[in-house]
């Protein structure tokens, strides 16, 4: 009778060591899956050294976190850098507007747009020109902005709608310009996509073009976004190395490609990585200064910015 409460017991305690691994395990199941850290992993392993060819996105860590931005509106979306003005630009979708902001973050003035329903995006091109998306309507839009602009009005600005994979409030989000190749590249948010667009007139309302010779290519990397990234957020070009920074909210990623489509960085925007003491709630907006400085900007109205400090 004792040897059989004996086994009883071991077995019991067998299974009560399963049941506590399962319910440890299974957190970190849902973490690995939702993260996708193993194709992750993979990715990072595959991608080359650092060196002179990528911004060296391990060496970056933060150096202003989580700064709330003096805006009311708690719904700020994208992010660019004007080299110009060594000013950064955002936008609020709900009312419409453009915010230019200092590098330290500080807001310097609030432009109201209309004509647009669901601004989401912005690059700076050249000089006091800027293009526009409206995420819901799915139209770029270009605009100029003067140092005395207190308002703008899209309704007679020049324009290219994309109609391409309409999905509302799930469509594109991301834009960034090309100075060396004079294109757009566009990111359509959920099921992660790009395209670029090259063959663009001036978008000057001045400028009379006759002839028309617009391509538009989905630009893929080596291996599917999908795998890693459940969506994208934002784009921006780095010109002097030519390479294409991705940012993804869901994900919590921010990822360096070269333009032939290899993986050449990443960086998680995760708690305890690159000095980060709290997970950046939605990030909205990536844009890089002349400095190769990063900035990335959420849409509770935080703003983060992230330099380059070398390990010893």
């Amino acid at each position: 009778m004792a040897e059989v409460g004996s086994r009883f017991v071991r077995r019991l305690i067998r299974r009560w060591r399963w049941g506590v691994a399962l319910a440890l395990l299974a957190p970190l199941v849902f973490v690995a899956a939702h993260y996708r850290l193993v194709p992750l992993v993979w990715y990072w392993s595959q991608m080359p050294a650092a060196g002179k060819d990528s911004l060296r996105l391990s060496e970056y860590r933060v150096t202003l976190e989580a700064m709330p931005l003096d805006i009311p509106e708690l719904n700020t979306s994208a992010l660019t850098y004007n080299d110009e003005t060594d000013t950064l630009y955002t936008t609020v979708n709900k009312p419409s507007r453009v915010v230019e902001l200092s590098r330290a973050g500080k807001v310097l003035r609030s432009i109201p747009v209309k004509g647009v329903a669901d601004l989401e995006g912005i690059t700076h091109i050249e000089g006091e020109r800027f293009a526009i998306i409206d995420e819901h309507q799915q139209q770029i839009y270009q605009i100029r902005i003067h140092p005395d602009t207190a308002s703008l009005d899209v309704i007679d600005a020049p324009r290219l709608g994309l109609g391409i994979l309409l999905a509302g409030n799930l469509g594109f989000e991301g834009i960034t310009w090309d100075e060396k190749k004079r294109r757009l590249f566009v990111a359509k948010e959920k099921k992660p996509l790009i395209f670029e667009i090259d063959g663009l007139p001036d978008f000057d309302a001045e400028t009379h073009t006759r002839h028309l010779n617009l391509n538009i290519n989905e630009w893929q990397p080596r291996q599917p976004f999908s795998r890693f990234l459940r969506d994208i957020s934002s784009l921006s070009r780095h010109e002097r190395m030519d390479h294409l920074l991705i940012l993804s909210d869901e994900s919590r990623l921010l990822v360096e490609y070269s333009m032939d489509g290899e993986l050449v960085g990443i960086m998680p925007l995760w708690p305890g990585w690159h000095g980060l003491s709290r997970p950046i709630p939605q990030a909205e907006g990536i844009a890089v200064g002349r400095d190769e400085t990063i900035y990335i900007i959420s849409e509770p109205n935080l703003f983060y910015r992230f330099e380059r400090h070398p390990a010893p």
